[in-house]
């Protein structure tokens, strides 16, 4: 089994967590030890572990991700108010090849899903996400990924996968499980304009950086639809992780990338969650661990909602524009809105099928102003493909 090639936590690690007070995440956490082995997955909310793999490296990482320090950072961390059962399952090391490496990391990550659990994966470069995605072959039909970066990181056909190409080969692989691409926080200057053209061509989803400092719950709609979050830390600004190489002076705030933590969390659609990127940085370690305990903290308040307007918990709103008639719910319970769109999986030229597209309060305003709104424009031109 993949779970074999998991290698425990330290026991470094281990002995600091004996002077951790009783209400620290260290005191509460069921930790891989060589000892006592895997903790029991039964009852597990989500699992934490890191992949050491480095070499898909764009800009090569002279040190080995120092994955007890950062440990012991979110250890020392206090519970919040949750009923979540987290297990950290230790470390998958560097294998023969870096295919290897990838087996092992679709094979834990699947054997997690199946099991209905979250995984958490902490990995020094963001091509870790290839196997996070190919995971899912087996338990989900479509995919949607959200990435939370800077970059695209899209590459040319025949380039190798790296932590700046590895999109494309999601895109390209088969099977092409891959329904949409979004991605949350990208910074022009660091986009070729054929790439961003390319995002437009595949209707997928784009937010500048601007766009979602200014308003962070244009975020919520797009996390609340996804299954899969990759996060890279370059998409923090530079004085946020104490960092003053391969990173940039522009960037979201700890604050706004805990905030996004915390949406993918309460999206019931998201099954798992990466964070990438990571350096040896104190500061750095110090802000992943936050950003874990703020996507833990929101999966407490995950509420399953099926919009319909035979419920009292919705109320449906039907909007007329010169082209289509757009229908909204709004919950009365989160006071979240949906939009209707096409099904993806009928033909809806012959069928009345429809599926829900989660959407905001202002792209039902922007309706009414016969403002069609772009991801619904999207998700109908998807519908005809």
């Amino acid at each position: 089994m993949a779970f074999d090639f998991l290698v425990p936590v330290k026991d470094k690690v281990l002995a600091f967590t004996e002077f951790l007070p009783p209400q620290s995440i260290g005191k509460s956490i069921h930790i891989h030890t060589e000892k006592k082995g895997l903790p029991v997955f039964a009852n597990a909310t989500v699992a934490i572990f890191g992949v050491l793999e480095s070499r898909n490296a764009f800009e090569k990482k002279p040190e080995k991700l120092d994955l007890d320090a950062l440990r012991i950072q979110f250890y020392r961390l206090m519970q919040g108010n949750w009923n979540a059962t987290i297990i950290d399952i230790g470390d998958i090391e560097p294998g023969e090849t870096i295919e290897d490496t990838y087996f092992v990391v679709k094979e834990v990550v699947a054997g997690l899903l199946e099991e209905k659990i979250i995984p958490i994966v902490l990995g020094a470069t963001q091509d870790i996400t290839f196997p996070t995605y190919r995971a899912f072959d087996n338990i989900k039909p479509m995919v949607n990924l959200v990435s939370i970066d800077s970059r695209f990181d899209f590459g040319d056909d025949d380039e190798l996968v790296s932590s700046q190409s590895y999109m494309s080969k999601v895109i390209t692989d088969k099977p092409n499980n891959l329904y949409n691409f979004s991605n949350l926080g990208y910074q022009t200057y660091f986009n070729a304009q054929e790439e961003i053209d390319l995002m437009e061509r595949l209707f997928f989803d784009s937010y500048r950086l601007g766009e979602i400092a200014s308003d962070i719950t244009l975020a919520e709609p797009v996390l609340r639809s996804c299954n899969l979050v990759s996060l890279d830390m370059r998409a923090v600004a530079a004085s946020e992780v104490g960092m003053l190489s391969n990173f940039s002076p522009n960037g979201f705030t700890g604050r706004e990338i805990c905030a996004l933590a915390r949406y993918a969390g309460i999206s019931d659609q998201v099954n798992l969650f990466g964070i990438y990127e990571i350096e040896n940085s104190s500061l750095c370690f110090q802000l992943v661990s936050q950003i874990i305990w703020y996507f833990i903290e929101g999966l407490g308040f995950r509420v399953k909602e099926m919009p319909s307007s035979k419920s009292e918990d919705f109320t449906k709103f039907t909007v007329p524009t010169e082209d289509e008639e757009l229908v909204f719910y709004k919950s009365h319970v989160t006071e979240r809105w949906w939009v209707e769109v096409p099904s993806i999986y009928q033909d809806h030229t012959k069928s009345n099928s429809v599926s829900l597209l989660p959407c905001t309060e202002q792209d039902y305003f922007d309706a009414c102003n016969q403002i069609i709104p772009e991801r619904w424009f999207k998700a109908y031109k998807k519908g005809f493909n």
